[in-house]
């Protein structure tokens, strides 16, 4: 790790930014620098106003990426270099109001049913039936688990938050039949890593790639031919929960979304809203 990447990470940890920020903005900044094959410390201002061009005209970024690639970039910069250039003043990423991919129930149903793997199995099912996002789910822990209460400790969510989420029964279940299979002291999905480490004392987490590509071998297995990713499963869970009617601001919490204007994008995918949605446009119309 070389000194700028050190004081560039220092400075993350010091904004209080999640592991996983962390990594995304360290990666935005030396995809920069190996795009101009040196040192971003010597990139120049025009060089990062060609680069912003390169990867909105050629490369074609989605609005997530290039806004993880703008706050990246601009944060190192800022925080790191201390340059405060006009650049960062006029960027801003393109703004998308896609809805998102919603599963039915017995679509999920059919994707975990052809999840061969326990490990995977299990861990799929806990994201969707407690709504997690993936990291959240990769990462649990055995002291997150409050059986008494049917409730998970959501440690260092996203904005590194911590939350509640109910624990179904069932799902308690086959997380304790799954634990058995390794029984380590700290994690629930522990990972052997490169040196093949026993799982009763691995210190690692199931890799979140093993688990995106289990998922999308199953989605294709289902039939499905959704554009779905594992955090399809928490949009899905909330929309499903709205649909039973459950109140929009528990699942707010549950999510751990700060907004409410967040969770109310669910509202829009619900197959009653649709439903009632049609059924007065029908009444309007044959009223005329």
């Amino acid at each position: 790790m070389t000194e700028l990447q050190m004081r560039m990470i220092q400075c993350l940890q010091l904004r209080g930014l999640s592991e996983r920020t962390q990594e995304a903005y360290t990666r935005a900044v030396r995809q920069l620098a190996e795009h101009y094959h040196k040192s971003p410390d010597l990139i120049t201002e025009e060089e990062l106003r060609q680069y912003f061009l390169f990867i909105k005209n050629v490369k074609h970024y989605s609005r997530n990426t290039s806004t993880i690639a703008i706050c990246g970039i601009k944060f190192f910069f800022e925080q790191t270099l201390n340059r405060n250039w006009s650049i960062f003043g006029i960027l801003r990423a393109p703004r998308e109001k896609k809805l998102p991919v919603i599963l039915s129930t017995e679509e999920v149903r059919k994707i975990l049913a052809c999840l061969r793997l326990p490990r995977y199995k299990v861990c799929l099912t806990t994201i969707y039936s407690c709504g997690l996002r993936l990291q959240e789910g990769t990462n649990l822990r055995v002291a997150d688990i409050d059986s008494p209460r049917r409730m998970i400790h959501v440690r260092h969510g996203k904005g590194a938050k911590d939350r509640y989420v109910p624990l179904p029964e069932r799902t308690l279940e086959i997380l304790r039949q799954y634990w058995t299979t390794h029984r380590n002291p700290v994690l629930i999905f522990p990972s052997p890593g490169h040196g093949n480490v026993p799982l009763s004392t691995s210190t690692e987490p199931m890799a979140r790639s093993s688990v995106q590509d289990a998922f999308r071998t199953a989605l294709k297995e289902s039939g499905s031919n959704k554009h779905a990713s594992v955090h399809t499963l928490r949009h899905s869970w909330a929309t499903h929960l709205l649909e039973a009617g459950l109140n929009l601001r528990l699942i707010q919490e549950y999510l751990g979304h700060t907004s409410p204007a967040t969770t109310s994008l669910y509202t829009h995918l619900t197959v009653k809203a649709e439903d009632l949605g049609a059924l007065a446009i029908n009444q309007i119309i044959n009223d005329l």
